[in-house]
């Protein structure tokens, strides 16, 4: 798979399964889906369902997919896998697959994701995925994850956890912006060892808005593990669906 994201969270399995199963819980932590919803099935068919992203204030682009779960496996983990497809023109991602897997860990659960995708719009569109939409799909997907674990371990909802991310981020500019605007207007007259203080001061405030560790009650991708510890392999689940059209 093409990228690779997980993260540990202190909470029962049922109740991790449940967060991330269930539509309505789901596109309430996820930051790559604003909908998901369920379509009407028969048993033993698998769950196909239709999902929405907005892009821009002004832009959704929607799409479909087919999901399966285990819920019981003989080494007491879960795997949910799931292949997905846009038709919307204005969609970069045309089609991908992925998977999830829980695997209990002492007090906790091991939540990780392995997918990947393919591009339209021919080498243009290979580019700018390469460029832009794939990091930026690693990002969001380890964010979110980050948003999830927040919700079950300390019970800042997904909705906080954005508003604290949004207030973090505004005084982290905030502090660049008014050390570049002291920089620029310091008076000329200052003494040697202030005009070489005041500059590195400034330096250590940018410095400290730009790299300092986020609250611990604010999402950070950077909290999520990017790269598998082991070779990982698509789960068998994930061969038993086809392509949604």
């Amino acid at each position: 798979m093409g990228l690779y994201v997980e993260t540990r969270v202190r909470a029962g399995l049922e109740t991790l399964w449940e967060r991330t199963q269930a539509p309505d819980r789901h596109q309430r932590w996820d930051l790559r889906f604003t909908e998901i919803t369920y379509l009407p099935r028969t048993d033993g068919e698998p769950q196909r369902f239709r999902y929405a992203t907005r892009v821009l204030p002004f832009l959704t682009v929607s799409g479909t997919g087919v999901a399966a779960g285990e819920r019981e496996r003989p080494d007491g983990t879960r795997t949910s896998a799931l292949r997905f497809s846009s038709a919307h023109p204005l969609s970069l991602l045309a089609e991908g697959s992925g998977y999830w897997r829980y695997v209990p860990d002492g007090d906790g659960v091991r939540f990780l994701t392995g997918y990947d995708y393919r591009p339209r719009w021919g080498r243009f569109g290979a580019l700018a995925d390469r460029l832009v939409l794939r990091p930026l799909m690693g990002w969001a997907t380890a964010w979110s994850f980050d948003r999830l674990r927040l919700w079950l371990e300390d019970g800042v909802t997904p909705e906080r956890a954005r508003l604290n991310w949004l207030a973090e981020l505004a005084l982290r500019a905030l502090a660049v912006v008014a050390a570049g605007t002291v920089l620029a207007l310091r008076p000329a007259e200052l003494s040697p060892a202030l005009a070489y203080l005041v500059p590195l001061l400034l330096a250590l405030t940018v410095s400290a808005a730009l790299f300092a560790p986020p609250s611990p009650r604010t999402p950070a991708a950077r909290r999520c593990l990017r790269t598998p510890p082991v070779r990982s392999r698509a789960p068998r689940v994930l061969h038993t669906l086809e392509l949604p059209r």
